[in-house]
């Protein structure tokens, strides 16, 4: 998905008619009599939202991991969340990676240590859900969810996402960069950062991606993106720092690709500490990309883990998003039946141009090229 523009809006996905999170108390539940949680597919199949928000706050508590409080509005879903249903939600490694997200639910199985939930690029929710690590679970909405955003077993949907974009500290770095061929300009020296490894995590895995796009890959090949990287190591710009808040706000990471709704939410965070962090989405790389959640096949708190989902595809969640500059993946629906906070939607910034997306064996072919070569590509620095 290469376009000539910049700074314009897409819109993810298709119009569809949105299903409200209220289930009502007519629903037919299975003959046998309603599910337990631990095999719930869906709140009908427990015998509806009363009976999912009463065994979940039985529970009273969401495990999760790797959800730092300012990404895609995380802090807010999560106080929404508690004040909603009184559950405590749990945190585990807030600023960890996808793969690490897969580990633990591969590592711990059925401990009550294991994680109730996870989000993680759909690339990971794949590969989780080939591993058996998932639960099939059907939202209230999930019908009203593209057929390309979801698993056709119901054990991973994608909730939000966005597009590669570059931030920058305009008070340490001038000029700041608006492409990726000007990330490798002299002045960027030891500059230029990612938010993790690529190998673990799915923004780092997707920033490459984007910088294939840009120097004649595509989604069928992504080793420019790895020599983009070796150039960029060699030239002596590439900074292996992986990129947060703190280190923006300290000015070890002054520039930073990632997302461009974390890079924005960046922008309006770090103001009043001074920073003035520029976002521009390149125009020669433009790549987008959904983050999906799932429910854990071993579940601590199965309940839990199924009304969290409902909670964050419901209209309240996914505005939350929205207002967090992701883009929600009901947003068509939303705005058809008026729940869209439309004063966020106009916030977004813009990309010309309908996205695209690989395919699943595009993808296991990337991470296999990105998995191999990664560590030579930014090897041997100074």
């Amino acid at each position: 998905m290469t376009t000539p523009c910049a700074r314009a809006a897409a819109v993810f996905g298709c119009c569809f008619t949105l299903v409200a999170l209220g289930l009502s108390a007519c629903e037919s539940t299975p003959a046998t009599g309603p599910a337990k949680p631990s095999v719930a597919t869906s709140a009908a199949n427990m015998g509806g939202m009363r009976a999912l928000i009463s065994a979940a706050k039985r529970e009273g508590t969401l495990r999760a991991i790797a959800l730092p409080r300012d990404w895609a509005d995380y802090g807010g879903l999560i106080s929404g969340f508690e004040k909603k249903y009184g559950i405590k939600v749990t945190v585990e490694k807030p600023l960890g990676h996808s793969e690490d997200e897969i580990d633990a639910l591969r590592k711990r199985g059925n401990r009550p240590t294991a994680p109730d939930v996870i989000d993680v690029g759909d690339t990971f929710a794949r590969n989780a859900a080939a591993l058996n690590l998932l639960a099939p679970y059907k939202v209230a909405a999930y019908d009203s969810i593209p057929d390309s955003q979801k698993d056709p077993q119901a054990r991973w949907a994608n909730n939000y996402g966005g597009y590669i974009s570059i931030g920058c500290d305009a008070k340490r770095v001038t000029p700041c960069p608006e492409t990726f061929a000007d990330l490798l300009k002299p002045g960027y020296r030891g500059k230029v950062a990612l938010e993790g490894d690529p190998t673990r995590s799915a923004t780092a895995f997707a920033s490459v991606y984007a910088t294939a796009l840009a120097n004649n890959g595509s989604f069928d090949n992504i080793q420019p993106g790895l020599d983009f990287f070796a150039e960029l190591n060699n030239r002596g710009n590439f900074n292996p720092v992986s990129s947060n808040s703190a280190t923006i706000t300290s000015g070890r990471t002054p520039i930073s690709i990632n997302w461009d709704y974390i890079n924005l939410g960046y922008a309006d965070q770090l103001r009043d500490k001074g920073v003035n962090w520029q976002v521009a989405i390149p125009f020669d790389g433009s790549f987008a990309q959904y983050f999906a959640l799932a429910v854990s096949k071993n579940a601590p708190h199965p309940a839990a883990a199924r009304l969290w989902q409902e909670y964050l595809f419901s209209p309240e969640g996914q505005n939350l998003r929205l207002r967090a500059y992701a883009r929600p993946v009901l947003m068509d629906a939303m705005r058809q039946d008026g729940t869209l906070d439309e004063a966020a939607a106009a916030r977004l910034p813009t990309v010309e141009g309908t996205p695209q997306f690989p395919t699943d064996a595009q993808l296991d072919k990337a991470r296999q090229t990105v998995t191999r070569g990664w560590a030579k590509a930014v090897s041997g620095r100074r």
